[in-house]
């Protein structure tokens, strides 16, 4: 397995990662984020990525509605294609996303349409060396459990998994579970502490000061064969400036204790 850590998408983050010893940087292009901008930028972080060794692991893009009940929106579509394009570019072998539910359709349309999106990406990624994955966050996104994996990435074979076992622990799933049964479509996996106090979040520490059981999670992945990305994502409404900063040291330090 290899370490990094979530980033803003500027060439200096290359050099921040390579003095912290990490291995990658992960960019989220999310709604309301200058996608012209992060494009025009993709041949400064391909140098950079270049200069240093650091490597992007994934682009991905969270909270944008992608289906709505006249079908696929074609608009976000491009955009999607135009982030996987800075995958490729960028070496970077994992495109992320998630696919909206619309209420006044059924389950079963909104399954349709999320595979027909997913198929979209699918087939515009492989041509250039990218892997498609659908996050497990519920922002804007259903296809986050077990029901909705069973359906369309039971359909889609070739449709990875970005995981962060934070996403199951709030929404009150088993992450243990959902690891065993699914962790073979795992394609890139999120470092983020949880806390939960009277059935309620609390706070999104660093990972080590928190309630998640990393090391049974940890052997769970080498059971399923987990050989990708853990990118440690601060997250946190507490953890900020020095304080945030010796946070991810020692999400750094407790992570790599276990990684053979």
């Amino acid at each position: 397995m290899k370490l990094g850590i979530i980033a803003s998408a500027e060439a200096s983050r290359f050099q921040e990662a390579k003095s912290k010893g990490l291995e990658f940087l992960e960019f989220c292009i999310n709604i309301g984020s200058d996608v012209d901008a992060f494009a025009a930028s993709v041949p400064a972080l391909k140098e950079a990525s270049e200069q240093t060794g650091v490597k992007v692991a994934s682009v991905g893009r969270w909270g944008s509605e992608r289906i709505t009940k006249a079908g696929v929106v074609e608009e976000e579509l491009l955009i999607s294609y135009r982030l996987i394009d800075a995958a490729a570019e960028l070496g970077c072998p994992n495109f992320v996303c998630g696919v909206n539910y619309v209420p006044e359709l059924s389950y079963y349309e909104n399954a349709t349409l999320a595979i027909a999106y997913f198929s979209k990406l699918i087939d515009y990624a492989s041509a250039k060396g990218v892997a498609v994955s659908a996050y497990n966050c519920s922002w804007n996104n259903f296809v986050d459990n077990e029901m909705a994996w069973t359906v369309i990435h039971g359909h889609l074979p070739q449709l990875g998994i970005k995981y962060d076992p934070s996403h199951s622990r709030y929404a009150g799933r088993d992450y243990l579970k959902e690891a065993r049964d699914w962790g073979q479509r795992f394609r890139h996996v999120h470092i983020k502490g949880s806390v939960i106090i009277d059935g309620q979040r609390f706070d999104d520490p660093p990972a080590g000061l928190d309630q998640t059981d990393w090391g049974t999670f940890m052997a769970i992945l080498y059971g399923k064969g987990y050989d990708a990305g853990l990118s440690i994502e601060p997250h946190s409404d507490v953890w900020h400036g020095e304080l945030g900063g010796k946070g991810v040291q020692f999400t750094m330090d407790y992570i790599r204790k276990m990684m053979f």
